[in-house]
């Protein structure tokens, strides 16, 4: 059995020190993708004027693949835009939009189970539409689907590793430069899957925590 983890040993803080990057893409393109995801979940509902086109965008990430969004947007638009974004910008927009797609049909859920006595009730008070919106739905919405916001965070973290293709330095993309360093393969992935696992663990112990906290007596 050729298994040695001493010549990949010396570059485990260098792995360890992409968990850092993994963690604050996953976070900024989780907050990224909430704002959106809200945004979204506003914009298209019924009777909206944005609603085409919030479906069309909802439908486009849904529906392709987030590797081919990324090399899409970070390698095929510059060639006809002639900007070239930073790799870590690239990330985060497709990863933000990616993430809104998908949280706001949760969201849209969240604020279709709002009991609608409450609004009218605020309607019959005389309360505008803006104030109902962000002092009634909202907050209700939020607290309602903060668990989806967490296990769309903990989906994140793993996802990240598709930004190693175009060069972003977090985890993934370190477990391959050590293994072209030390030509071994093995032991750096083991250690980089037993990595991931241990965070996806801790947050969704800490999501279901947070579950718990906010569930209704």
């Amino acid at each position: 059995m050729n298994i040695n983890f001493e010549r990949v040993i010396p570059f485990i803080p260098l792995m360890l020190s992409g968990v850092l990057m993994t963690l604050q893409l996953a976070a900024l393109a989780a907050l990224g993708g909430s704002i959106l995801g809200f945004a979204f979940s506003l914009l298209g509902r019924k009777g909206s004027v944005f609603r085409p086109v919030i479906k069309a965008i909802v439908d486009f990430f849904r529906g392709t693949p987030l590797l081919i969004q990324l090399t899409f947007f970070h390698l095929g638009l510059p060639q006809i835009t002639g900007w070239v974004p930073d790799v870590m910008v690239s990330a985060l927009i497709v990863f933000s939009l990616n993430s809104g797609a998908y949280l706001s049909e949760v969201l849209r859920a969240g604020i279709e189970s709002i009991d609608k006595g409450q609004i009218e009730a605020a309607h019959a008070l005389g309360v505008e539409n803006w104030d109902i919106t962000w002092n009634i739905v909202v907050p209700q919405a939020l607290r309602n689907v903060l668990p989806a916001i967490m296990n769309e965070f903990i989906t994140l973290v793993k996802e990240t590793s598709v930004v190693s293709v175009i060069g972003v330095t977090e985890l993934m993309r370190r477990t391959q430069m050590t293994s072209s360093v030390t030509y071994r393969y093995f032991e750096p992935y083991l250690i980089t899957m037993i990595l991931y696992l241990v965070l996806n663990m801790i947050l969704s112990f800490f999501g279901k925590k947070l579950e718990r906290a906010l569930s209704y007596d």
